[in-house]
Order: structure tokens, then C-alpha cells, then sequence
């Protein structure tokens, strides 16, 4: 029995020492992991995991800073999503028969593969602060001025000894609130004085990305995936309230306008950084939950009022909002699309006739980039555009992101689609703000995108109070078909609407308001029809609506409606070209 005991010990130490062996020889056998290649005419294509985890908050934290340093040279790196789809839709609009034709697509299947790609371009690491959510900003500014990798701490432990790159900046502890009585501010005003006063970021970009207080818990990467573009640019990223009045949700213990006088810190540094040579672009939006009357905060301004309040803070310092940005991926290879000066075609003018009601529409707000990126093609795709002519509310600045979009947009028009800038030219800000040493600038910024894009019009300039003389002459030298207006006091400093004119040969009208957001063709017709009164002369009479992310199809069948609600009238939808000169007509024959 002994024997047979002895006989089993030494059996199953033999094959135990084998398998050992065997697995000792297969670890020295695995080859570490290598680069994939990507031939010379070839893009990177990269997946998130789009979770919703903080696991894949901190992964796309991190793939952002590869990208934006490796398309610096090129475009290499093109990253898809899980979870959203409009990546694969452009990439495969672009792939298909635009410029990327003919770009071999090599697929990376890890993030371990994605750091082994990157790590030779990268710098180093930078360490973000978890517990003071401004920090994350403040090291992807960093990121993009060194070249860095930001990981979080968790990050961090796990890729370090990998990767072996040197840390450039550990962010953690570093902010305590001794300067300002506020974490987040000290963070920002050491950014403030650290990168912008020495003149390190660029001047033409800010970004107002919202930080990982109220995101990184849910996995929320919508102001994540857009930081390739910030790294890319070498420009500053903040996240800061414009109001002064009350302290904002994230930072409730600050002295009252702590945020607001950072904002104004960080705006002056810009500005003196522009030196009166460039225009500014805020690329982001507030955040709705921390900085106005959202559930769970009961703030005494709401978002409509605070997203005014931002460009009436910026526009003095010659700054102009691309204000809706979230998940607008790949910017850094859109961007680099081939330029190209576009044109859009003229409609035939003709002659207004007698007794006829005319109206124009403007497809609006796309002014900024996620409803250009995310929102247009579902509204564009609609199988009845082109049956009714239509503006399309563009703003062109933003060809200085997605060039190959909007030259996809002209390419593909119908004769009744036609473009004009929308909020409130070539960039969101008000114009009566500008100070008027500055409206050459202000001019010259407008004409150069206005001359690309084939533009004439200003459909919906957005102010506290009618248009300046100042103003309107410097309009009428990129927009002299038309200049329409919106105009919301929230001050309460006696903001008017201008009386309807025409300004050294530029018509001057009202943006009409009340049908801007399309619930059903039954409520817009109603609206319509509200601010139609009943004709008292045979004088024609023109009505300019604003309707925002609706689908042809739909604002077709609001029309129909309203021709059916008001059969006294002979409603004409005319475009927008005709629509101002039949006004101008009209107008001058008084």
C-alpha cells in the first residue's frame, strides 16, 4: 500500500513539474505585445467600451489625449463608440466617396494596444485630482501643451509600470482651497496664471467642458470624447458659472462670485494674449445641472437666461460661442478634410405680387457642433427635403471642425435648400457687445467665412437690444442681402426690437420666435397663424420663422395646417433670397 502511495506522489509531482515547465516555457515562448502596423495611407480605428461605468470614463479620458497628440501630424486615429452610432454613419459617408476614400482601416482591439501604438508620442503622464473635479480640465490643458497622457489615479496604478513614461504632473493634493476658500478655483486661477499669462495656450480656443462632478460616476464621456480637440489645439479648458449671484451646485461653500470673477480672470487673459489680432471661440456649453434651474438645484436662473448670460459675459473680450459640443467625436480628422471655398447658387429674383402673404423658414440652430454633427442628418436624410425651399441655419465658423460636413451638406442640396449663418453670424455672440475698436476685427473674421461658404445672409442675430448704426454697417458688409434679429432683454435695460428698414441697402426684420419649437403641425400652425393678424390692404406682408431641429416633412404638414386654418390668405413659402428682396421692395416703394 506503501508502495502503491509512493507510486501516485511520484506520478503527480512528475506531471505537476510538467506543467509548471510547459507553462514556464509558454510565458518565455509569448512574444511581448507588438505594434500593429498601419501602412502609410491608413487610419487607426479604435472602439470604446461606452459602458456607462467610471472605468469608461477614464478609458476615453485617456484615448482622447492619444488621439489629439497622434492626429497632430495627420490623421491616425479615428474613434467609433458602443453606444452612438454617428462615428460609423461619417466614416462611412467619407470612406465610401469622400476625401478618406482609399484609407486602409486597421482596427486596434485593446486599450493595452492603443498604449503601445501611442507611448512613443506621449510624453508623459499627468495625474488628475478625483477629488477636486476641476483638475481634470486643468491636466487636459496641460495634456495638450506637454503632450500628455492624463489617467486617473486608478488609471494610473494599473498602466504606469506598462507604459513607462514619466509622470509630468500629479494634480492630487495639490488644490486645497487656501487661495480662494474654493478647490476648484484654486485650480483654474493656478491654471490661469500658469498657462494662459505665459502665453502657452492658444488664443483662439477655449473650452468649456464640463468636469467630473456630476459625469465620471455614470460613465457620462459626452464632454470626454470631445477633448481631442482641446489637446489638439494646446488650449485651455474650464468649467465655471457666469452668474455672480448665487454659488453654483458643485462648489456651494465658495464666497458668492468666486466663479464668476475666475471667469472674468481667465476672459482678460485671453484677451490680452488675442492682442486685438484673432476672435476667440468658446467651444462647450454650461452645465444646465450645476448652473441653472434644473431638477435638483433650484436655481434662480434657467438654462435659456444662463446660456444668454455666457455670451453676454464673452462677447465684450471678442469671444463667440460654439455652444452645444458633446459627443462630437474625431474632430482632429475632420478638421483636417481639404479646405475648400463652396458654392450654394442664387435663386431667380422676382417681384412681390398684391394681396399675398409671404413667409420664410429657417431651419435652425446649427450653430454649434453636435446639432451639425448629430442632430443634421436625420433632419436632412427627410425624403420630402427639397419640395419646399427652406434657409438652413449654419454657422460657418464651424467648418474650422467639420469642413468635410458642411461641403457634404452643399454637395448633396436640393435648388430650394439654401444657407445662411445662423446664432448670430460666424459665431454666437452679441453683437452690441463688441466694443466698437473691435467691429474690424469682428468684420474681417465674418467675411472670411462668409466668402468661403457663399453666404449673404444673417438670419438670426441674437442681442440684448436692436442692432447699433455701428452694428449695422459693419453687417452690411458680409450679410447685405439680409440682417434678421432676436432680441431678449433679460437685464431689463430697455432692449427693443428695431422697426422693420432697410440700412444702406440691407433689409432689417424680426426673427419671429414663437414657432421655434415643433411639437406638432396642429401647435405650430397655431403659432404661426398667431402672429398673422388679419390683412387690412392689398400691401403684400412677410412673416420670417424660426424653427429649430424639425424635419422638412414635418414643417411641411405645419404649413399645410396653417393654409387650411387661414384660407383668407394667399400664404406663399418663398426662400429666403427672395423673401428679403420682396421685402426690400415692398418697403422702399412706401
Amino acid at each position: 500500500m506503501n508502495l502503491f502511495k509512493h507510486f501516485l506522489i511520484t506520478l503527480f509531482l512528475g506531471i505537476f513539474i510538467m506543467a509548471v515547465s510547459c507553462s514556464c516555457n509558454k510565458h518565455e515562448d509569448t512574444p511581448k505585445l507588438k505594434v500593429i502596423e498601419k501602412p502609410e495611407n491608413a487610419i487607426y480605428l479604435y472602439k470604446l467600451k461606452g459602458s456607462s461605468t467610471i472605468s469608461s470614463y477614464d478609458e476615453a479620458m485617456a484615448v482622447a489625449c492619444i488621439q489629439g497628440v497622434l492626429n497632430r501630424n495627420g490623421t491616425h486615429l479615428y474613434v467609433l463608440s458602443n453606444t452612438l452610432n454617428k462615428p460609423s454613419y461619417w466614416l462611412n459617408i467619407f470612406s465610401t466617396k469622400g476625401w478618406m476614400a482609399g484609407k486602409e482601416q486597421v482596427h486596434i482591439d485593446t486599450f493595452e494596444q492603443l498604449l503601445e501604438i501611442a507611448k512613443t508620442k506621449m510624453k508623459g503622464v499627468i495625474i488628475w485630482d478625483t477629488q477636486v473635479p476641476a483638475t481634470i480640465n486643468v491636466a487636459t490643458t496641460l495634456a495638450g501643451l506637454e503632450d500628455g497622457l492624463v489617467l486617473s489615479p486608478e488609471m494610473a496604478n494599473k498602466y504606469l509600470n506598462i507604459i513607462d513614461l514619466p509622470i509630468i504632473k500629479d494634480f492630487r493634493g495639490m488644490f486645497t482651497g487656501s487661495v480662494t476658500g474654493s478647490r476648484k478655483n484654486d485650480a483654474y486661477r493656478w491654471a490661469i496664471k500658469e498657462y494662459l499669462e505665459t502665453k502657452r495656450c492658444n488664443p483662439h480656443w477655449l473650452f468649456l467642458y464640463e468636469d467630473s462632478y456630476m459625469t465620471r460616476h455614470k460613465g457620462d464621456v459626452s464632454y470626454i470624447v470631445t477633448r481631442d480637440w482641446a489637446v489638439y489645439n494646446r488650449a485651455f479648458v474650464y468649467d465655471l458659472s457666469p452668474w455672480g449671484d448665487e454659488v453654483p451646485l458643485d462648489d456651494p461653500n465658495q464666497a458668492l462670485g468666486t466663479d464668476l470673477d475666475t471667469y472674468k480672470l481667465m476672459l482678460e487673459a485671453v484677451f490680452k494674449l488675442t492682442n486685438g489680432q484673432q476672435m476667440t471661440e468658446v467651444a462647450g456649453f454650461f452645465s444646465f445641472p450645476k448652473y441653472s434651474n434644473i431638477e435638483g438645484y433650484p436655481s434662480k436662473h434657467d438654462p435659456v437666461p444662463t446660456e444668454w448670460e455666457t455670451v453676454h459675459l464673452i462677447s465684450p473680450y471678442n469671444c463667440y460661442q460654439n455652444t452645444v459640443a458633446h459627443n462630437c467625436f474625431n474632430q482632429t480628422v475632420h478638421s483636417q478634410a481639404p479646405q475648400k471655398n463652396m458654392k450654394q447658387g442664387r435663386p431667380t429674383l422676382r417681384n412681390p405680387e398684391k394681396n399675398k402673404t409671404y413667409i420664410a423658414i429657417l431651419m435652425a440652430d446649427y450653430d454649434s457642433a453636435t446639432p451639425l454633427y448629430e442632430f443634421m442628418p436625420t433632419r436632412w436624410d427627410d425624403e420630402k427635403r427639397g419640395s419646399m425651399p427652406f434657409l438652413w441655419g449654419i454657422n460657418p465658423n464651424l467648418s474650422e471642425t467639420y469642413p468635410d460636413i458642411m461641403q457634404y451638406l452643399y454637395e448633396t442640396k436640393t435648388d430650394n435648400d439654401f444657407f445662411a449663418a445662423d446664432a448670430s453670424a460666424a459665431g454666437y455672440m452679441n453683437p452690441n457687445r463688441i466694443d466698437p475698436a473691435y467691429l474690424p476685427l469682428f468684420i474681417n473674421h465674418n467675411k472670411k467665412f462668409y466668402e468661403q461658404w457663399d453666404m449673404s445672409l444673417s438670419p438670426m442675430v441674437l442681442d440684448w437690444d436692436e442692432p447699433s448704426a455701428a452694428v449695422k454697417d459693419a453687417f452690411t458688409q458680409f450679410s447685405p442681402d439680409g440682417f434678421a434679429t432676436i432680441v431678449i432683454d433679460f437685464h431689463g435695460n430697455g432692449g427693443k426690437l428695431p422697426t422693420p428698414h432697410v440700412w444702406n441697402g440691407m433689409p432689417v426684420i424680426e426673427l419671429i420666435n414663437n414657432a421655434a419649437n415643433f411639437h406638432n403641425a396642429e401647435q405650430t400652425a397655431k403659432e404661426m397663424s398667431s402672429s398673422i393678424p388679419k390683412s387690412t390692404d392689398e400691401t403684400p406682408k412677410y412673416y420670417f420663422f424660426r424653427i429649430v431641429w424639425t424635419s422638412p416633412n414635418q414643417v411641411i404638414s405645419a404649413i399645410s395646417r396653417l393654409k387650411e386654418m387661414r384660407p383668407e390668405l394667399d400664404i406663399e413659402v418663398i426662400d429666403a433670397y427672395n423673401f428679403f428682396h420682396f421685402y426690400k421692395t415692398t418697403l422702399n416703394k412706401k
